[in-house]
């Protein structure tokens, strides 16, 4: 681990990012160029002490997590997302198709949607990060861990997955769902982790078997979603989909019809608590 070299890169990262590049306002007083040491710690979800520390070439070496977790808040490239793991003494991660790299140009866009749910997800249904209106809406995908990461294997293994959505939009999930893994496992190999998702579920879930069956593959996202809030009741959403095919991810972006009670409904959720 290259303490001094990493404080170094990290410094100027962050000295290179205007607030506005990640949806922060700038403020009349602000007199440090670039973003505060606080505000990268709070993107990258870590405390601001821990943080400064790392900059100050103090503190222990930092986990591959933590890196990533960094990499998405600096909006590092895939090239300084390398270079930041080399400095911090660990391996780069693997250029697969599949990555939990989100690029700069992305986490851009996901920064001016601070008040709209949106997320950005893997294409095994595994999301990266959201805004503060969509953990209010979902919830934290930090709760998450290991294959219950992602949403496909969750709605076949978890009925409290289920109870976010209405009755009516469970059949074309299911559908959807199994087909979008079918689409990654074929993409990925049968050595993938899609494949051994797919293979675990269908020893799990009868009913993932039997939709598996129908070797549907990709197939069509529901155009509305009927979303389930425990404190604001149903949601009537459309979800728009901005894809990054280098990456194999999705940024997903939950809007209603403007006027309509889930139109109110979502300006409500600042007010209420994540569930």
């Amino acid at each position: 681990m290259d303490r001094e070299q990493l404080a170094d890169f990290l410094r100027t990262r962050r000295a290179a990012l205007q607030p506005e590049d990640v949806g922060l306002p700038r403020g009349p007083r602000r007199r440090t160029e670039g973003l505060r040491r606080e505000e990268a710690a709070a993107l990258a979800g870590m405390s601001t002490d821990y943080y400064s520390r790392l900059e100050q070439r103090r503190g222990p070496q930092p986990s591959e997590p933590m890196l990533a977790a960094i990499a998405r808040g600096l909006h590092l490239s895939l090239d300084e997302r390398d270079h930041l793991f080399r400095l911090a003494g660990h391996n780069t991660p693997g250029r697969a198709s599949r990555s939990d790299h989100i690029t700069p140009g992305l986490m851009r866009i996901l920064d001016r949607l601070q008040d709209t749910p949106a997320e950005v997800v893997t294409d095994l249904g595994e999301t990266l990060v959201r805004t503060p209106a969509g953990v209010a809406l979902f919830g934290d995908p930090a709760a998450h861990t290991g294959p219950a990461r992602s949403i496909v294997h969750r709605w076949f293994t978890d009925p409290a997955t289920r109870e976010r959505y209405a009755p009516e939009d469970h059949p074309g999930l299911s559908r959807f769902f199994a087909a979008s893994l079918r689409a990654a496992s074929s993409r990925q190999g049968p050595d993938s982790r899609a494949a051994r998702m797919a293979a675990d579920l269908q020893a799990r879930s009868p009913e993932f078997a039997e939709v598996w069956k129908a070797h549907d593959v990709g197939g069509h996202r529901p155009d509305v979603k009927h979303v389930v809030h425990p404190e604001l009741g149903v949601l009537e959403l459309q979800c728009q989909v901005l894809l990054d095919p280098e990456q194999a991810q999705e940024l997903l972006v939950y809007t209603a019809t403007p006027g309509s009670e889930s139109h109110q409904k979502l300006k409500l959720l600042p007010a209420v608590s994540a569930p």
